[in-house]
């Protein structure tokens, strides 16, 4: 079928951004849900930032219009749509999922952000802003994401260590993961993407959990540098 790839992409696309409306809501891991309860772990962003999904949404559902529309049987498209199909495909239960088992959601969300990195890497190179562009968000949060489900689910479980060094290990988590993934795309979506999860992790914790919010602040400058400092390509600038 010329098109399969693209309705496969469009269909998932519909099914993942219907799929709150089916389920309960999710706002981090309920305390019956873990060994040691985690409530407001320091891991966690503010929740006003989990309003970036309304854009994550809607990017997709525009990107995967216009591919059916106007690339539906382009190879580079179809490429990049392999990688995110599966993302999407995970992605569409993860919430029912995320309300019943807090492992498997941890493991799921990270099979989503391998899957939607995969398909930024592999974005075509024209539409920018019509594939990479929606894509970089969406990889950008699950990025952050995936490693604030680790940090919450390893320290209700007690492995290694608390709260407070979960919440360390999953921002350097985030930062190894982004820096790799600017330094092979260069896209700037993804990494603002990985910064406005910092910025609200400072903002959830202030002065409270000062080191934590030193942690991601540090990661935010580290950031931004990778992003003025990096080619679409991902090579540095010359100096």
């Amino acid at each position: 079928m010329k098109h399969f790839y693209a309705l496969i992409t469009l269909i998932l696309t519909l099914t993942f951004v219907v799929s709150p409306a089916l389920t309960s809501p999710f706002s981090g891991f309920s305390p019956d849900q873990l060994p040691i309860p985690q409530i407001n772990p320091p891991v966690q962003p503010a929740g006003y930032a989990f309003a970036i999904w309304g854009l994550i949404y809607g990017g997709l559902v525009v990107s995967a219009g216009f591919g059916i529309w106007k690339r539906g049987a382009d190879p580079a498209w179809d490429r990049a749509r392999l990688p995110l199909i599966v993302s999407l495909g995970v992605g569409t239960p993860w919430l029912a999922v995320a309300n019943n088992s807090a492992i498997w959601a941890t493991v799921l969300i990270f099979v989503m952000a391998v899957g939607a990195i995969l398909a930024l890497i592999r974005a075509p190179k024209a539409d920018y802003w019509l594939f990479k562009v929606p894509v970089g968000i969406y990889a950008g949060w699950l990025t952050a994401a995936s490693f604030v489900s680790l940090g919450s689910t390893a320290a209700g479980y007690g492995i290694v260590t608390g709260q407070l060094g979960w919440a360390y290990l999953g921002i350097l988590g985030a930062l190894a993961v982004a820096t790799a993934v600017l330094l092979r795309t260069g896209e700037p979506s993804y990494g603002l993407t990985v910064v406005w999860a910092l910025v609200a992790i400072i903002v959830a914790n202030q002065a409270d959990v000062s080191t934590v919010s030193a942690l991601a602040a540090v990661g935010i400058a580290i950031l931004l540098s990778l992003i003025a400092l990096t080619r679409p390509t991902g090579r540095l600038h010359p100096f």
